[in-house]
């Protein structure tokens, strides 16, 4: 057995994987093409792996999933994001587990369905024909309008857009975090760092005041900030969740509800815009089963071409780009050992994208996905939202989103993007499209 796999020359003191250039997401795609599905390299002092190939990632996600805790990215997120369901271990993340799989029961997403679709349409007509759009900024207003309705009720929405600012300002200074000392550094009167306290600060404030206000009235008003405060554990009858676990939560639900949302369907409508017959034949399925009826929740399974086209969106630019984890102990993975400390990479960017699997891997190709395709897919070619214990407790929320918010919008647009535009990624946590990419709503022929 050998102990360590090939990779390049240990160049890439004081940086990190998110400063690297040209950007991380191609560094990460050269690594695999030019050294096969298992190479190791080092981040500063850290020794890493990125693991490519499906059985691979299967092991590190599913087969040895214990001896692995989160990448050093989401363990310095739980400044701001706490104990949630996305940082927090073993049994804290399988009881928080158990207390909020109840939000996400088939009772609960026809609630949210109709929120969805709500929002959507008023989106929708608030567009107006040939006036630009900045998509990534329109497609984060409408998840962000979402989430605060499904979570806390439309009665709190103004909190919900407090909340959603302040996150997206700790987002976008994750590099701050993953910087040497930076515990020390945050408590310096630095204002990169006041920002960054003041924006905690609000997160705090306004989830604990509306924390305690849900519980206070004992009331269950049918959303997912319900179910948490009023969750009891199966297995430990009268015990709920304490408030610094709700708030956790939240912040969770939020990033993953909001953010990798809107960044899912700011690519699907770029790629879109540059393919005409997968949006001719998009709109042509949602004429024939929809007509001008609104969608509703037994749709998200009714509309398999639109299904297909949010899956090859995801291929193609998935908002959890990647996933760290870090060995607790020596691990084996075929001929070579992870040491113990080491950081193992896997790439949904990567990994979708790799010809093996996905022939013309870079061709945007909606009609890949026939039932004899995805049958015959190895498990872990296509992982977008993660797998094994970690798997995301939201995929079923997030893949109705998806499918209703594209069917609300393409009833009665399609997007036109500025000729010769080509988007930047931004690859943070979650894979973002720079803002700034403007595109022009033009009626569809056959207007809702």
């Amino acid at each position: 057995m050998s102990v360590s796999p090939p990779g390049p020359n240990r160049r890439y003191w004081g940086t990190s994987l998110f400063s690297l250039e040209p950007s991380p997401e191609k560094f990460l795609t050269n690594l695999a093409q030019e050294y096969g599905d298992v190479t190791r390299f080092r981040i500063g002092a850290q020794e890493m792996m990125l693991v490519n190939s499906p059985e691979g990632i299967r092991n590190i996600l599913v087969t040895q999933a214990s001896k692995f805790t989160k990448g050093r990215v989401l363990r310095r997120a739980r400044w701001f994001l706490g104990e949630g369901l996305l940082t927090s271990e073993g049994e804290t993340h399988r009881r928080q587990r158990r207390l909020t799989q109840p939000a996400f029961h088939r009772a609960r997403l026809e609630g949210y369905a109709n929120t969805m679709v709500a929002c959507a349409g008023q989106l929708r007509d608030r567009w107006c024909e040939g006036e630009e759009v900045d998509i990534s900024s329109e497609m984060n207003r409408l998840t962000l309008a979402i989430v605060g309705r499904t979570l806390f009720s439309a009665d709190v929405e103004a909190d919900a857009q407090k909340v959603g600012a302040a996150l997206t300002l700790l987002i976008e200074n994750l590099g701050r975090m993953l910087l040497p000392f930076s515990n020390f550094l945050l408590k310096l009167p630095l204002p990169g760092s006041r920002r960054m306290v003041e924006a905690r600060a609000v997160l705090d404030e306004t989830i604990y005041r509306v924390v305690n206000e849900r519980r206070m009235t004992g009331k269950d008003t049918g959303d997912l900030l319900s179910m948490l405060v009023f969750a009891e554990d199966a297995d430990q009858p009268g015990e709920r969740l304490t408030d610094i676990e709700v708030r956790d939560q939240v912040m969770t639900l939020f990033l993953a509800g909001h953010e990798t949302t809107a960044n899912a369907l700011s690519w699907t409508w770029w790629l879109l815009s540059q393919n005409p017959a997968v949006d001719a034949a998009l709109q042509e399925e949602l004429t024939r089963v929809l007509g001008d009826r609104p969608a509703g929740f037994n749709d998200a399974r009714a509309l398999p071409y639109t299904e297909m086209v949010v899956r090859e969106a995801l291929r193609l630019y998935p908002p959890a780009w990647t996933i760290g984890r870090q060995a607790m102990e020596d691990v084996p993975l075929g001929e070579y050992i992870i040491p113990a400390q080491t950081v193992v990479i896997v790439s949904p960017w990567v990994a979708q994208r790799d010809a093996r699997f996905f022939p013309d891997p870079l061709t945007f190709k909606p009609e890949r996905w026939t039932p004899e395709f995805t049958a015959a897919l190895p498990k872990f070619a296509y992982f977008p939202f993660g797998g094994g214990p970690r798997v995301c407790i939201g995929e079923g929320f997030a893949w109705m989103e998806l499918i209703l918010i594209l069917a609300t919008l393409r009833q009665r647009w399609r997007l036109q993007a500025r000729p010769g535009e080509e988007p930047h990624c931004l690859p943070r946590i979650t894979l973002r499209m720079a803002p700034g990419v403007w595109m022009k709503p033009v009626r569809a022929e056959r207007p809702v």
